[in-house]
């Protein structure tokens, strides 16, 4: 079985492709993608195939998927240039012959208010309009988002945010790239499927400062702000108003509640628990 990985230079396509590896997939059966290839050494010294191709390079994204089984669509950072460059990659994973294609899409992606989901939405609108068969892996929240909090906490003594009392069930990046390498390697029995993905506990802001406090050994206060004060202070601590703004979107997102839904799809994909957000704050301290 060929299995291509896209965003492989990236946390999560990364470890993907490590954990196929790990799980007894031939490197040789592998193609890892990224846009510089240079950040792919590391995998090719492991026998991994590598390519380069760019969601913004149609031509690339073909030469790339050729041959492809099934491919592992990670989504773009681009905010606002997804919808295009997705729709690029699907359109070459058809032409390419790909057999059954696996996108990391965002929680309820159809159904919510998520400032991040219209473009994965419109993603998943894309890949049922293909043709192709294919997995959604609706991601969660990562961990690893937080690790911010960390350092402010350990400057400052206190978090500084306005969700509330909104819920985060976030769970390990890795978790979410096993969950993934899952999929990969028995892409029959997930043909068609749509995976909510989360943590298995769910926590507010005020049990992170907890949390904190416990892996910094110093008390960590959380102070929540309204919506537009957050903006403020995100802009005085150096962010440009746009991205201050989708911060703070994230932190109303979560006060409303859509980032707080526990499901055990992820924890039984993986086979064990999820991974706590205090095992990956402690791990980076």
């Amino acid at each position: 079985m060929s299995v291509v990985v896209t965003g492989a230079t990236g946390h999560l396509g990364r470890t993907a492709v490590e954990t196929l590896l790990d799980r007894g997939l031939p490197a040789g059966s592998v193609t890892a993608v990224g846009r510089d290839p240079e950040r792919l050494s590391g995998l090719a010294e492991r026998g991994v195939r590598t390519a380069r191709a760019d969601y913004g390079d149609p031509a690339s994204l073909k030469a790339a998927f050729a041959g492809a089984d099934v491919l592992l669509l990670v989504s773009g950072s681009e905010i606002g240039k997804r919808v295009a460059q997705h729709r690029n990659a699907v359109e070459a994973a058809a032409d390419a012959g790909v057999g059954h294609l696996v996108y990391t899409s965002a929680p309820k992606a159809t159904d919510t208010t998520l400032v991040l989901a219209p473009e994965h939405a419109a993603t998943e609108e894309i890949i049922a309009a293909s043709g192709l068969t294919s997995t959604i892996l609706r991601n969660g929240w990562y961990n690893e988002n937080f690790l911010p909090q960390l350092e402010e906490a350990r400057a400052t003594g206190r978090i500084v945010g306005s969700a509330g009392e909104g819920l985060t069930s976030s769970a390990a990046r890795r978790d979410f790239a096993e969950a993934a390498a899952a999929v990969l390697l028995e892409p029959e029995a997930h043909a068609g499927a749509v995976y909510e993905l989360s943590g298995d506990v769910a926590w507010s802001r005020a049990d992170l400062a907890r949390t904190l406090s416990e892996v910094l050994g110093k008390e960590v206060v959380y102070q929540d702000l309204g919506t537009e004060d957050h903006v403020a202070a995100l802009k005085g601590a150096g962010l440009d108003a746009d991205t201050a703004g989708f911060v703070a979107a994230l932190d109303a997102n979560t006060r409303d509640g859509e980032l707080g839904a526990v499901t055990d799809t992820l924890r039984r994909l993986i086979g064990r628990p999820t991974t706590p957000i205090g095992e990956t704050l402690r791990a980076s301290v």
